[in-house]
């Protein structure tokens, strides 16, 4: 599948937010309603640090830029824009280490990069065509997220709230939120319907430009 997409560059798709704007689920919508879109989510990125002990790692500033190889993400924007394969690294969130196993990521026509810092970082952001930020009330957002972390990663309520005021929130405030400036699009209130319906158009209509047959899809 490679070479099918070697003389056409994919539209890359950035989705930005904090913790719990509901950026995850517009991005799984987007890709639900339209085929040939691969979702690769920052998170993965986050760095494999097994020379620390597991104290030490819950002690790692999750949401400073510095916690995530974006790196090692551009590479693979880059390659999969040159019609390559890449192995997509997985976040085991409960050990606070990367998994064994790798994700094969193949070239698409629509690539969507979802992460709360995915507008933060200048080299990053060049790699994006269409920019979105999800901007969704706080107390929102601290709710979804003390529900995401009970539920999937094992966390205590206290443990939540303590990172939360640690970290979570400044950090969000000197980089997620500052990056809002450099949206294309903003969502207001988390999934919006409407919204995602406009981002759905907008993604046919680049697809049918290159392949009229697909406008009507």
């Amino acid at each position: 599948m490679g070479s099918e997409f070697a003389d056409t560059h994919p539209l890359v798709i950035g989705i930005a937010g904090g913790s719990g704007s509901g950026k995850t689920t517009i991005a799984a919508a987007v890709v639900s309603a339209l085929p040939g879109v691969v979702l690769i989510q920052h998170d993965a990125y986050y760095r494999h640090r097994p020379e620390l002990d597991f104290e030490a790692r819950t002690q790692i500033n999750y949401d400073h830029p510095d916690s995530l190889e974006t790196q090692l993400l551009i590479e693979h924007l880059a390659a999969l824009d040159q019609g390559r394969e890449v192995a997509l690294p997985t976040y085991d969130f409960t050990r606070h280490l990367r998994a064994s196993q790798t994700l094969p990521v193949r070239p698409a026509q629509v690539v969507i990069v979802e992460g709360i810092l995915v507008l933060a970082d200048p080299d990053l952001r060049a790699r994006l065509d269409l920019k979105i930020y999800v901007d969704t009330d706080s107390d929102l957002r601290l709710a979804r997220r003390i529900e995401r972390d009970l539920t999937e990663r094992g966390r205590s309520v206290e443990s939540v709230l303590a990172q939360y005021f640690s970290t979570v929130r400044p950090m969000h405030l000197e980089f997620v939120e500052s990056s809002k400036r450099y949206a294309d699009l903003i969502i207001p209130e988390g999934y919006n319907p409407r919204a995602v319906a406009t981002v759905v158009d907008m993604i046919r209509s680049y697809l049918a430009l290159r392949d009229p047959s697909l406008s009507s899809t």
